[in-house]
């Protein structure tokens, strides 16, 4: 049987969730959207702990943080994980939709879930969801901007993430209220955006009408998550 822990991070200033998965028996790990600010944190309980860091997965190119990818590669030679449609540039390994990643014993899959950003991708294994910000808790990433696509991000929930168990355990990359975990179940049934009882137009619609602020790092972190995180003369 898998065997798999993981611990739940939080960046204050982004309300951004990152993810560590590791193999117990043999220390295998991987980080799931790392936060630049965050590097000496998350650098220093892989130590602690005493694992093996294998790889960094990206769910999508970042809008209101610079990811600490780029530079937990340099200090450790750990590869970067990104979606094929991200776009981005110096990743090690592209994933394709259904490709997975062997961690000690437990196997992640890769799910392409486009719709908040075209190259938007969720990470399944042991029960777990990891959604980005395609699904979050009680709601849904912003669609107007990153070729993002309302119509899109709904079929990718609705017709890929909305397909497994209810008792998934679903991990998103950001919460603003403090909640840390749902359920397929809970949203299929309470999710005002992309619940059972929403059809299709009525969501792109409801997108329509939605004025939302302009990311505030945006014009910073974009080009750098572009490059993996690289920031420019750093």
């Amino acid at each position: 049987m898998e065997k798999i822990n993981m611990r739940q991070y939080f960046d204050y200033e982004s309300c951004a969730y990152s993810y560590l998965l590791f193999d117990p028996c043999n220390n295998k790990s991987v980080l799931i959207d790392p936060v630049l600010e965050k590097f000496d944190r998350d650098m220093g309980i892989i130590k602690k702990l005493d694992l093996d860091l294998i790889g960094i997965l990206e769910t999508h190119v970042h809008a209101d943080h610079i990811t600490g990818a780029f530079t937990i590669r340099k200090s450790t030679g750990v590869p970067i994980y990104y979606g094929s449609q991200s776009g981005v540039r110096g990743a090690d390994f592209i994933l394709n939709d259904g490709d997975c990643i062997q961690v000690g014993q437990f196997e992640i899959k890769t799910i392409h879930t486009p719709g908040h950003t075209k190259g938007c991708v969720s990470y399944y294994t042991c029960g777990m969801l990891f959604t980005g910000d395609t699904l979050f808790i009680g709601g849904t990433g912003r669609t107007d901007f990153q070729d993002g696509d309302a119509g899109t991000l709904y079929d990718s929930v609705t017709k890929k993430l909305f397909q497994y168990p209810d008792n998934t355990q679903v991990y998103p990359a950001h919460n603003y209220s403090g909640e840390m975990l749902t359920t397929i179940g809970e949203e299929k049934k309470w999710n005002p955006n992309v619940g059972d009882s929403i059809d299709k137009e009525s969501f792109v619609e409801a997108e329509k009408l939605k004025t939302r602020p302009y990311p505030k790092h945006f014009d910073t972190a974009v080009p750098a998550n572009m490059h993996c995180g690289r920031v420019p003369n750093k």
